[in-house]
């Protein structure tokens, strides 16, 4: 049977890198923009805080608010979409190397951040209270103000709770970390692959301890948000296999 050659065979690994390229540089570019949408929703919160508690306060908060809490609502939830973007573009870096440890970190990884567009609440409220607050103001009557506030409460206490998917999200980030510091030198620089390490372990402590010790979780943004935006810039310039060009071997 006669043998391909070489020059063949190094062409098409190296075509495989090129075409991974595109989706490297897409990812890159939603792992920064997926910082700057929340950093403008915090923004958003600091201009007027919501409240976290009480059904008639927020109902009452939202309906002189809406339009920056429709908002800010929208730039908590849409930017998880970019980050399942940016773990499948991470899965297809270190699958060659890392077979089963990226298919762990995807799937711990990329599914809490899918499943957090599916929730109704987004830790700083939810697009389900603006429906609420409307019938609220709408109410003609005590009773029926008492009964939309009364729903909202049970909305505000699922936001209040801390969520596993959470945990599992600074897991996915842990793993996939560990993966990229095993790829070959030069794929991801190392010090992205310890902050991923470091923004994982710390992730899995504060989300557990969320409401304890509150300010794990603002250490853990900070640290989530440097290491999303590393790890952008490293896809972006991801290096791809150079094309060899060798003489055909004899048949």
């Amino acid at each position: 049977m006669p043998r391909i050659p070489s020059a063949a065979v190094n062409h098409r690994a190296a075509g495989t890198g090129r075409e991974w390229k595109p989706l490297f540089i897409c990812a890159g570019v939603a792992a920064i923009l997926f910082v700057v949408l929340l950093i403008t929703a915090l923004v958003l919160d600091f201009a007027a805080p919501p409240p976290v508690d009480g059904g008639t306060e927020t109902l009452e908060f939202i309906a002189g608010n809406k339009a920056a809490y429709v908002a800010e609502q929208i730039l908590w939830i849409l930017p998880n979409i970019l980050a399942v973007l940016v773990f499948a573009a991470l899965f297809v870096a270190v699958l060659p190397t890392q077979k089963s440890l990226s298919v762990v970190a995807l799937v711990a990884g990329a599914l809490p951040w899918a499943l957090f567009l599916a929730v109704p609440v987004s830790s700083r409220g939810s697009l389900n209270l603006v429906y609420l607050s409307d019938r609220y103001m709408a109410a003609s009557t005590a009773e029926g103000r008492k009964m939309f506030a009364t729903a909202a409460e049970a909305i505000i206490a699922e936001n209040n709770t801390p969520a596993l998917v959470g945990a599992l999200s600074a897991v996915g980030i842990l793993l996939m970390a560990i993966a990229m510091g095993r790829t070959p030198s030069g794929q991801f620089p190392r010090w992205v692959a310890w902050l991923g390490m470091a923004t994982g372990a710390l992730g899995i402590a504060s989300e557990i301890l969320r409401y304890a010790v509150p300010e794990f979780y603002w250490g853990y943004g900070v640290l989530l948000w440097a290491w999303f935006v590393a790890t952008g810039i490293a896809l972006i310039r991801m290096p791809v296999p150079a094309e060899q060009h060798r003489a055909p071997a004899e048949p």
